[in-house]
């Protein structure tokens, strides 16, 4: 759980409570994504905490093309922001263009919003460039008394954002990629794990006769998902859990010269 400054957490509850309403009607009115962004912005200051008229801009410029808008602190550009108009429905191609932005000007957070969904985004800077999309929320149903909805505010904060080279949305991500079902799986594969329950059922069976390939066997049929197994991060899941559960190698005993 992340501790969340009293002031902040004030100002966070109190803008959902605000633009709610705001978000609610002009999503009956089906405004155009232009008063969209307006809108967009200033939840950013209201609620999020950045500065309108220093850490908010429209005019980010990449390879000579504006994003819609963009989150800056002393300088640096901490969120990219994709905006739609509040009645078109989000999908992710939508987020391709900020995304290529960021791979090229080194930011690794984007959003894409049309005001009522919001999903974060996280840039893997690697071959092709991929945005893997870490948590997502809808503002109008958000119940900001509950602790886990209002982090998913805090991390787009400012006071998040400015936290340096490691903010509290760095950690959340990198909590999300341990914590899930698909490296979960791949621990229930293991062999410590698999060793656990033979040992377990032979205590229920002493004449029981199981092989860990073939527990492993009714845990990947019967047990665990196919699109778990299926899913394209298993397999660095899998050579994490490996890697992890590899014996350390022990230090080399000091030899001592004949002469001393």
């Amino acid at each position: 759980m992340v501790t969340i400054p009293a002031k902040v957490k004030d100002r966070l509850i109190a803008g959902v409570k605000k633009f709610q309403p705001v978000v609610k009607k002009a999503q009956a009115k089906d405004i155009n994504e232009s008063d969209t962004v307006t809108i967009v912005s200033d939840i950013l200051s209201d609620v999020f905490g950045y500065d309108k008229y220093s850490e908010i801009t429209s005019e980010f410029a990449i390879k000579k093309t504006f994003c819609d808008l963009a989150t800056q602190i002393n300088g640096v550009t901490k969120l990219l922001m994709e905006v739609k108009a509040v009645g078109l429905e989000l999908k992710d191609q939508h987020v391709k263009q900020a995304v290529d932005y960021g791979a090229n000007a080194g930011i690794e957070w984007v959003v894409l919003t049309n005001g009522v969904d919001w999903r974060v985004y996280n840039i893997v800077f690697g071959k092709p460039v991929m945005a893997e999309l870490v948590y997502n929320f809808n503002l109008t149903t958000l119940n900001p008394k509950k602790q886990n909805e209002l982090e998913m505010l805090y991390y787009l904060s400012r006071e998040s954002m400015a936290k340096g080279n490691r903010t509290s949305l760095d950690d959340f991500h990198s909590q999300q990629q341990l914590v899930n079902k698909v490296m979960i799986a791949q621990i229930l594969m293991a062999d410590p794990v698999l060793d656990t329950v033979r040992k377990t059922l032979r205590k229920l069976s002493a004449d029981l006769k199981i092989s860990n390939d073939e527990i492993q066997h009714i845990i990947t049929d019967e047990i665990i998902k196919r699109d778990v197994l299926d899913d394209d991060r298993a397999a660095d899941a899998k050579k994490k859990v490996a890697k992890a559960l590899k014996p350390a190698a022990k230090p080399a005993k000091a030899t001592t010269d004949v002469g001393e």
